[in-house]
């Protein structure tokens, strides 16, 4: 082989890398269609972080003596009754419980997960269906218009009243085709709440959608 037909096999073949590279990236950021899944949502906000048991130290002591040492008895001293009321009230006044204020505790953080379980409508065709959405990851397609994306999913911590489950979505409407010739056009970007998806959830003349739970 020629150095000049070496020269441009090398190019060749950065070239088809280049494009590859290009076409791999396009394709992560299309959207995918919507699976539908039949997980439990009453499990998915739940903590199971198991708790350890605090370990109490060994009580500080001396070693127990080698043998049997004697006890001399005390004489118990002669007190006159004034000073033993005086003694006994100097004695309440010592036991007497000091009242500690206590700070309160900090707060627990909500626990991320990295799948957000949504449950979206079609009131046309009353088709439903469940699925998940990757935070971070492809949008996922329902019904061949309806695009989402998830941005961040939370458990409630343990110390809330509720189990809840929260995420942050974005929704676009995009009918899809051969050819895209329009833009995705947003309708929803916000926090949903799994208890009360009435509130938070998306409302749409076609399509409802809303968050179920999060899943790690």
């Amino acid at each position: 082989m020629t150095p000049r037909g070496a020269i441009m096999a090398g190019v060749t073949a950065v070239a088809l890398l280049a494009s590859g590279a290009v076409l791999a990236s396009a394709i992560n950021d299309l959207p995918q269609d919507a699976v539908p899944i039949q997980d439990a949502t009453a499990a998915l906000n739940r903590q199971t972080t198991p708790q350890t048991p605090p370990v109490e130290p060994a009580p500080e002591a001396a070693p127990a003596p080698a043998s049997p040492i004697a006890v001399t008895p005390v004489t118990p001293p002669i007190v006159i009754a004034e000073e033993a009321e005086k003694a006994d009230e100097e004695e309440k006044a010592d036991e007497a419980p000091t009242k500690r204020v206590e700070a309160p505790a900090a707060p627990a953080r909500r626990q991320r997960r990295r799948v957000a379980i949504v449950e979206a409508i079609d009131k046309i065709t009353a088709e439903s269906m469940r699925f998940e959405v990757e935070v971070g990851g492809r949008p996922v397609r329902f019904q061949r218009t309806l695009i989402f994306t998830a941005r961040a999913c939370e458990v409630s911590a343990p110390d809330e009243q509720v189990s809840d489950a929260v995420a942050y979505l974005e929704v676009s409407l995009q009918p899809r085709g051969v050819i895209q010739v329009s833009e995705p056009r947003q309708i929803f970007r916000g926090w949903m709440f799994a208890s009360s998806p009435a509130v938070s959830g998306l409302q749409h003349p076609i399509y409802d959608a809303w968050i179920v739970g999060c899943k790690a």
